[in-house]
């Protein structure tokens, strides 16, 4: 049997760029993690454990509850992690490699947010998650068939009344998908969830989804501050980590969609190397994101 333990890409609002004085966070939406073989699941953890604690001795031994203290991803990879804390990067290098002796992999499927405000573009909050967390199950449910096993699948705690809301909707995805697709079948139970301050796994997952989260702002974010992330000097081993089926889907783009350590690679399919004389180089950022509302108002 495997465990997948999946948080979330970013957030489900709505996205205009990175300098708008609201909708300014995460261009994309989706979840990620990693998938480990059940049996090796507690042996993971102790090892994140283990080394979260070296990593941040001081700051855990001065926490209320030393055993209840959680470095958040977002934390983590910040645009200069790598020149100041490279401590970090290195020791979240060395929990990839250990998963992937384990026999493990990590997991993510986004989608790419149209450029817009809520009243420019059609896909409202709760949409964007139902969307994305049916895709990240039926990528799961593939995973697992191909390795003839089983899964169980696990993200963070949410409040109990966002979980009642979402449960019917996964469970009846789960059922009325697998007479078609007998892979689904492989799912044993909806997402189960698991306060991150008491699973190690849930927060390496919290780790994966941030790290993942700054390749793909690399790669729709022309000025993106995360090119660092791209380069095998510093976030090593990412490419042939993740599964066959992760995959981050593209909205409306001329180029194909990017799939497994794609996110990660330097070159950007979106921002190819370009001579000469570009749009971008003549009109101001106002302006181009204008011309994206309207573009995406007219394809509703």
């Amino acid at each position: 049997m495997l465990l997948a333990y999946i948080d979330e890409i970013g957030e489900p609002g709505a996205f205009v760029s990175k300098d708008h004085p609201r909708y300014n966070t995460n261009p994309a939406f989706g979840y990620a993690g990693f998938i480990v073989p059940a049996d090796q699941a507690r042996n993971f953890g102790s090892y994140f454990n283990r080394e979260k604690r070296a990593l941040f001795q001081s700051e855990i031994e001065r926490a209320a509850h030393p055993g209840r203290w959680e470095r958040k991803g977002a934390d983590i990879f910040r645009p200069q992690t790598h020149t100041r804390y490279p401590q970090q990067i290195r020791v979240f290098n060395a929990l990839v490699r250990r998963v992937r002796q384990l026999g493990g992999r990590l997991f993510y499927y986004a989608n790419e947010k149209p450029v817009g405000t809520p009243a420019q573009t059609s896909l409202g909050v709760t949409a964007r998650e139902t969307v994305a967390m049916q895709d990240t199950l039926n990528r799961i449910a593939r995973h697992a068939h191909q390795a003839n096993a089983h899964v169980m699948v696990m993200i963070d705690q949410i409040t109990e009344k966002t979980r009642a809301e979402r449960l019917p909707n996964m469970y009846g995805h789960i059922l009325s998908r697998a007479g078609e697709f007998p892979e689904m079948k492989r799912i044993i139970e909806p997402p189960m969830h698991v306060d991150s301050v008491l699973s190690s796994n849930i927060q390496f997952a919290d780790w994966v989804a941030a790290c993942v989260s700054r390749a793909i702002d690399y790669q729709l974010i022309e000025g993106s501050l995360y090119k660092w992330v791209t380069n095998n000097r510093h976030i090593s081993g990412m490419h042939g980590a993740f599964t066959q089926e992760s995959k981050l889907h593209l909205h409306h783009r001329s180029v194909s969609d990017l799939h497994h350590s794609d996110v990660f690679k330097t070159t950007r399919p979106l921002y190819p190397i370009a001579t000469g004389q570009t749009l971008g180089g003549v009109l101001d950022e106002a302006t181009l994101r204008r011309i994206r509302g309207v573009a995406e108002a007219t394809r509703r």
